[in-house]
């Protein structure tokens, strides 16, 4: 029997149903997620330039160098995964459970301050802190985004499951970009105690998520393999050349990642200095991002049903492009009126964030397609390979753009020109950006909903197959 025979998926095997259940643990586990992933993101670079006193090109350079070391980990974690048997439990989320604990510890360790150090010293222990607590992601992300292909096969499931994980992340950004700005900053500057305290407050909520994660999701989908037959790493990947939806969709996703890593930390420079209101408006920001997505969710899933995907996250793009080019028209108008125009933008780009991980899923089944079997772990990790890219290159432009432009960050009031710079770099790039992703979802992604209803209905048929050899 050939190496392909010998693959099989069983989706019949004795578990519950796919259910509430799955949609709640999965979206704990970005909410898990993303308790980290977004004071960092958020509040990292603020942190580093105004409690270190860091260079900001120079966090610049470690944001780069560390994003680019987290994405070859991820792949490197991915294959690692994959090339592992699945257990009692499954194959993936027994990871999640076992690293969640070391990846919190190393979240709070990056944000604490030892008063009456030198520059170097709080350079290299950012870069050390940075960067393990980058790889310990990793070791929680992947496995955590593989698992939504072995929740369900069913195409409006996983819609449903990449909803839910948008849920998550939206929950935790209602409190970490809404209640955040409450804790960190005093009088619009921010305290270093501060930071060690929403550090240690996010963390034991994220370890609670992560445990939840675990209890309530279930694997179902499981491959069974001819131990002799071994993955071909080389093969792989030149599949991985001829699979036009993963090329396209890493593309699209890493510009998407770079994107809302400058916005997220470009935003909080644009409302503390061009607005001067680190808090208030900050949080009113963070609040109308996360209700912008949960206004489109009740309606992302029956225009998906009608048009498809691709269809609805191209759409989304466009509307998003033109918001934030209309932004950066409209340099005079107050914060209020910013933030109200900005939420038209949110929620443009909310609806490609509402259904990217389903995206993946299709991707990974396209795969599947190719190759004639299953590399979740491998196909995910080189997904996310793509957003750790799109992560370093915000960071590294974002750097270096706050100090092109003249950001100071021992300076109670920034000059007029750094003040025009931020302000470019929050409307500007983005509409620019936004627009290329637009370009290619329309021009490049090939997945359209016939095409993906067409996919799942052959993958289908060659499992009933196999399963009947």
């Amino acid at each position: 029997m050939s190496a392909a025979h010998e693959q099989n998926i069983d989706e019949n095997r004795p578990t519950k149903a796919f259910g509430m259940r799955d949609k709640l643990g999965y979206m704990f586990g970005d909410f898990g997620n993303d308790f980290f992933f977004l004071l960092v993101s958020s509040f990292l670079m603020v942190y580093y330039t105004d409690i270190f006193h860091l260079n900001a090109a120079h966090v610049g350079i470690l944001f780069l160098i560390a994003r680019v070391w987290d994405a070859f980990a991820d792949v490197a974690w991915g294959r690692f995964i994959d090339s592992r048997k699945a257990g009692k439990h499954g194959k993936f989320k027994p990871w999640i459970l076992r690293m969640s604990f070391p990846l919190v510890f190393s979240g709070i360790l990056m944000f604490i301050h030892i008063p009456g150090m030198g520059n170097t010293f709080y350079l290299v222990y950012a870069f050390v802190t940075y960067l393990l607590w980058g790889t310990l992601y990793s070791t929680v992300n992947i496995p955590y985004g593989s698992m939504a292909s072995v929740i369900t096969s069913d195409v409006m499931e996983r819609t449903t499951l990449s909803t839910y994980r948008t849920m998550g992340a939206m929950l935790a950004s209602l409190i970490i970009t809404v209640g955040g700005p409450f804790i960190i900053f005093v009088d619009n500057q921010a305290v270093a105690g501060r930071f060690t305290l929403a550090a240690i407050l996010f963390g034991i909520l994220s370890i609670a998520c992560y445990i939840g994660c675990y209890s309530l999701s279930t694997e179902r989908i499981t491959q069974v393999k001819n131990p002799e037959v071994k993955a071909d790493i080389k093969k792989t990947l030149k599949s991985f050349l001829k699979n036009k939806p993963l090329l396209s969709m890493l593309l699209a996703s890493l510009l998407f990642m770079m994107c809302t890593m400058l916005l997220g930390a470009v935003n909080v420079y644009l409302f503390k200095d061009y607005f001067s209101s680190a808090t208030k408006a900050l949080s009113l920001s963070g609040f109308m991002q996360v209700a912008t997505v949960f206004i489109a969710i009740p309606i992302s899933k029956p225009l998906v049903h009608r048009f498809g995907k691709k269809e609805v996250a191209t759409v989304g793009m466009l509307l998003a492009s033109i918001v934030y080019l209309i932004l950066f028209l409209l340099p005079d108008i107050s914060v209020m009126q910013y933030i109200g125009i900005a939420a038209i933008g949110m929620f443009g780009y909310s609806f490609f964030n509402l259904v990217v991980w389903a995206f993946v899923t299709d991707v990974i089944d396209y795969h599947e397609y190719l190759m004639d079997m299953r590399e979740d772990g491998t196909v995910y990790s080189v997904y996310s390979f793509s957003r750790k890219i799109g992560q370093a290159i915000a960071g590294g432009i974002g750097g270096f753009a706050l100090t092109l432009v003249g950001y100071q960050s021992e300076a109670a009031v920034q000059s007029e020109e750094a003040l025009v710079g931020i302000h470019s770099l929050a409307t500007i790039v983005p509409s620019i950006i936004y627009f290329i992703i637009f370009l290619v979802m329309l021009s490049l992604y090939p997945l359209t909903k016939q095409r993906t209803k067409k996919l799942a209905d052959d993958l289908a048929e060659r499992r009933e197959k196999k399963n009947m050899m």
